[in-house]
């Protein structure tokens, strides 16, 4: 017995199992997200004053800036992921869609670039 219509039997079209990885991406980097959220908040938490110089410091000390950097791009990843899923589901005209989900890739990579090159320009500069 199959569920799929007489159509889709005829056209030989079936389920693609495409969401099925984006599905799992997007869990994966939630839950890297949730000790790397936790330690930025402790770190953050934990200085002992909140100004430019402090933070700029921080940053340039041992594994921050590695650990602050991935935590930026695993957060963009997450937001384009979550975004892409809310743009294929409800904008219903394909062209605007299309269009959406190109501007939706652009932004992220920029953001994630951006951001990786403020946290490495703040402490390779704090480090010299």
């Amino acid at each position: 017995m199959s569920l799929r219509t007489p159509l889709a039997r005829a056209l030989n079209r079936g389920s693609a199992h495409d969401g099925v990885h984006h599905w799992w991406v997007q869990r994966a980097t939630a839950v890297a997200l949730a000790p790397l959220a936790v330690w930025l908040t402790a770190s953050l938490l934990t200085l002992p004053r909140s100004d430019h110089a402090a933070v700029s410091a921080w940053m340039a000390s041992g594994l921050h800036p590695i650990l602050l950097s991935i935590t930026v791009v695993l957060a963009i990843w997450h937001g384009w992921l979550g975004l892409q899923v809310v743009i294929e589901d409800y904008v219903p005209r394909p062209g605007s869609r299309t269009v959406l989900l190109l501007l939706n890739a652009f932004v992220s990579t920029v953001l994630a670039a951006g951001a990786v090159y403020a946290v490495l320009r703040v402490a390779l500069r704090g480090a010299a």
